[in-house]
């Protein structure tokens, strides 16, 4: 059994704070990150840390007690990634390697969170990308993940690396992630525009963490998808959450939109969903359709603007 820390580096953002929950009920659990958890989050010791910083890493990981390490800290906004190259490459690719460096010397255990992102410039096949499909980046984001996965595995032959799909539900009521972030766009007044043609394998955030804990604290190793069941649309999965939120589907909303219409400064792939049937096989965490987990834990409510 499982009996030391678990230090979950970037512990304050959406992915994160539920990572700290997941692993607080296992293990003693830290935060290493800039800001504070949110309320609701789970209680623990924190470390002030910020991904951008060179020092300190080395004396977090000299921790006595500690066992494994999650990476959630990263540049994650397409667009940022676009204008910031070079950060991008920092938080992305060295930061990681850094990471895994570290925890090998050590012997500890190291799980790096990358995306589905490091697909999207060749055809999905049926059933989504295989761990083993060679990745086809678009733009940055996508190309400094995969450099950063490569890197890893590198560095630290028994790290983890998890590709995560797009991810929705609880954020601690910070209106983060793919559905609390459309209600609170919505509450504010605003039309968001879904996208119709673009295709993800959506999960959510609670059972993406409780994975992420369970391969850290495990003897899994490589390349692991980590993603729900169905391919769906922005658009779709914007209709489960409000649904699931208590609206009536005839309000109007959600808006649909293209990506033809969508003029962005990211490079937007159109299909990058994940082909995750080893870990629904192999993992006891479960990786529920979208659906399944709305029901589960319905999203905050909000009023909808006028049409």
């Amino acid at each position: 059994m499982a009996t030391g820390e678990l230090m979950v580096l970037g512990g304050s953002g959406f992915l994160g704070a539920q990572v700290l929950c997941a692993a607080s009920q296992r293990v003693p659990a830290v935060c290493a990150s800039r800001k504070r958890p949110p309320a609701g989050a789970a209680h623990c010791e924190r470390l002030a840390w910020s991904a951008s910083q060179t020092r300190g890493l080395e004396e977090f990981l000299e921790r006595p007690g500690l066992q494994a390490v999650i990476l959630c800290a990263g540049l994650t906004r397409g667009a940022d990634c676009e204008a910031r190259p070079a950060e991008a490459r920092a938080l992305n690719q060295d930061l990681p390697e850094r990471v895994a460096a570290g925890c090998a010397r050590r012997g500890l255990r190291f799980v790096h969170i990358s995306s589905d992102l490091v697909f999207g410039n060749a055809v999905a096949p049926p059933g989504g990308f295989r761990p083993q499909d060679p990745p086809q980046p678009r733009g940055v984001y996508g190309e400094t993940k995969r450099a950063g996965e490569l890197a890893v595995l590198g560095a630290h032959p028994r790290a983890v690396v998890a590709r995560l799909p797009l991810l929705f539900g609880d954020s601690l009521g910070r209106g983060l992630g793919a559905s609390d972030s459309l209600l609170a766009s919505l509450e504010r007044g605003e039309s968001p525009g879904l996208f119709q043609d673009e295709f993800r394998t959506p999960l959510d955030v609670v059972e993406a963490a409780a994975a992420l804990v369970e391969l850290a604290l495990g003897e899994a190793r490589g390349l692991w998808h980590i993603a729900g069941p169905v391919r769906l649309s922005r658009f779709a999965l914007g209709e489960l959450a409000l649904e699931a939120a208590g609206w009536d589907p005839a309000s109007g909303w959600p808006k649909s939109t293209s990506r033809a219409q969508h003029a962005s400064s990211s490079p937007r792939p159109a299909d990058a969903c994940l082909d995750a049937s080893r870990a629904r096989a192999e993992l006891v965490s479960p990786l529920s359709s979208p659906r399944q987990a709305l029901r589960a834990r319905p999203p905050g409510t909000a009023k909808p603007p006028r049409a």
